[in-house]
């Protein structure tokens, strides 16, 4: 997480991805918040690639129109809580001994060029001590959160020239834990998978951290365009079609056009259940549990992304991967008045947007 002011002020959250861009702003209210401005915004191919900037000209026309243009109350404030490129960060927790605040900045310091691929002059660098979930320890678990300089100061640079003032950038993983874990704590491991536009994000959460994340090259543009190929029907008919029928067919619903969606959708869906299954063995391989209440290893998966409302995906995982799949709540951490502004909008596609934007609720000076 990387903080560019030390003030207490109100922020609104954007999410940049490969080929879009939403925002989120929150209010509080009196019986908790509701949303008062959002807005989404497609990102032409070639403005961004693979998390690295482009064109910031464009991007930056993009940003200040979807702040300008954002539907609800009019965004007063310029201060905003962006995301950073899930592929551009490197997350690492490391063992530390037990020492003092004081002490343990430093020992970090010389600690984290084990772990991280780049020279430490040539990333910024965020780490913070992991509360356990039960005491007794003999070691501290710590974040470690690293990402390139170029790729940092080109954020903020497009942000300025937006004409907004970046408070907050942190990883799209980070905001996405935020949004989808129960008060930000898993007694046992579980992962979300965030289905985007150009790639699926894989992150592991438990106790109070995130512990392993992977972008999965495996996305929606793929499976449109396996329905496309194999139906021989344009990408827009494709996209329709996956909508209207999902993959009904695995819940044992007959029917000539979902079956054959669903035929068409199996090879991208296979391939993304096989890629997911090996992460999540090698997490398991890899991982030290010791100290959670829990010492079983994953059982549930969480959805969230424009992807996770596909018909019959949690039920196609759940049968393929063995283990609890579910729609995530990107509002379980944030009590809504009764009324929310945005009315019946779907916000599955906003779990990292709400997650930046719950951050820009909570800006305080001694987190600062």
């Amino acid at each position: 997480m990387l903080n560019f002011l030390s003030l207490k002020l109100e922020a609104f959250g954007l999410d940049i991805s490969d080929s879009s861009l939403k925002i989120i702003k929150l209010e509080k209210e009196r019986r908790g918040f509701s949303v008062s401005s959002f807005n989404s915004m497609e990102i032409k191919r070639g403005v961004v690639e693979i998390g690295i900037i482009k064109d910031e000209k464009t991007l930056a026309k993009i940003i200040k129109s979807a702040y300008e243009k954002a539907k609800g109350k009019k965004i007063q404030t310029k201060y905003v809580v962006a995301s950073l490129p899930e592929e551009e960060s490197f997350l690492q927790v490391i063992q530390m001994p037990r020492m003092s605040p004081e002490e343990l900045k430093s020992a970090v310091i010389f600690e984290v060029e084990n772990y991280i691929p780049l020279p430490i002059d040539q990333v910024y660098l965020d780490f913070q001590a992991i509360a356990p979930i039960k005491d007794g320890l003999d070691h501290i678990d710590v974040l470690v959160v690293a990402t390139p300089k170029h790729v940092v100061n080109s954020y903020v640079s497009c942000l300025k020239s937006a004409g907004l003032i970046p408070l907050i950038l942190e990883s799209e993983s980070q905001s996405t834990i935020r949004a989808l874990v129960k008060d930000e704590t898993s007694e046992c491991p579980l992962v979300a998978l965030d289905l985007g536009e150009n790639k699926t994000d894989f992150i592991v959460f438990a106790g109070r951290s995130i512990r392993f994340t992977h972008s999965i090259p495996i996305s929606q543009r793929q499976l449109d365009s396996s329905i496309s190929q194999l139906l021989k029907v344009d990408l827009d008919k494709a996209k329709k079609m996956k909508i209207r029928y999902g993959i009904a067919g695995e819940r044992g619903k007959i029917g000539a056009g979902s079956k054959k969606v669903s035929q068409a959708a199996a090879p991208v869906l296979e391939e993304m259940a096989s890629q997911i299954k090996k992460y999540i063995n090698f997490y398991e391989e890899h991982a030290s549990h010791e100290h959670l209440l829990c010492s079983t290893g994953i059982k549930k998966i969480l959805l969230c992304g424009g992807g996770a409302n596909l018909n019959g995906l949690p039920e196609f995982l759940a049968k393929r991967l063995a283990l609890q799949v579910e729609i995530g709540d990107p509002f379980i951490n944030l009590p809504r008045a009764k009324k929310d502004k945005a009315g019946s909008i779907d916000f599955l596609p906003f779990t990292a947007a709400l997650g930046l934007a719950a951050r820009g609720t909570d800006i305080k000076k001694e987190n600062m």
